[in-house]
């Protein structure tokens, strides 16, 4: 596929694409508050027009990237226990364990996700995908307890329990120079697992 640059028109899904990545680079290099619709456009160097016929403004073409952003971390989180052994736990583990490395450890990713975070209590529709992307990973590690453990008649809870322990293990690494390795951040997670269930 050729690019504008080279004079030849692009297809609409890989332009609507390219806005999206663009989007994703503007959150993790500026912030939130530093995201327009000229912005977006310069990072996909197209014209300022081309963004809103794709998207109804910037908080849509946020959300969809959110959405975008989110369905990748996902994908990770499915090749991970997709490449776990048969064993409902090992399953169960690399799901869970999935985010202490990368590609979901990542400084971009953080940056990108932490202007998503900020938005949630300020537009509604960004908020939506939050609870729509938290809800599918909590949702994940519940179907996976069932799995690994089907004596548990509660998995709600010990889910909830773990989203937040990962969500901070995950940031610490994602950061840099975590007083603890991903290795470790593994043991913990599996160390709460067993104390949550038990």
């Amino acid at each position: 596929m050729y690019s504008n640059v080279m004079g030849k028109r692009q297809h609409p899904d890989v332009r609507r694409q390219g806005l999206l990545e663009a989007t994703a680079r503007c959150l993790a290099a500026r912030g939130a508050a530093g995201v327009s619709v000229r912005a977006i456009c310069a990072e996909a160097g197209v014209s300022p027009g081309l963004l809103r016929h794709y998207f109804a403004g910037v908080s849509e073409a946020i959300a969809e990237t959110y959405r975008w952003t989110g369905a990748r971390v996902s994908q990770a989180l499915d090749e991970a226990v997709a490449g776990a052994a048969r064993d409902p736990r090992a399953r169960l583990i690399a799901y869970l364990t999935a985010s202490f490395r990368p590609p979901i450890a990542d400084p971009g990713l953080l940056a990108t996700w932490l202007a998503f975070w900020s938005l949630t209590r300020s537009d509604a529709a960004i908020a939506a995908v939050h609870a729509e992307i938290y809800r599918d990973f909590r949702l994940g590690i519940e179907c996976l307890i069932a799995e690994a453990h089907p004596e548990v008649s509660d998995t709600r809870l010990p889910a909830v329990a773990l989203t937040a322990l990962i969500d901070g293990l995950w940031l610490e690494l994602s950061l840099g120079h975590a007083p603890f390795t991903p290795e470790e951040a593994a043991r913990l997670a599996e160390l709460w697992l067993d104390t949550l269930l038990h």
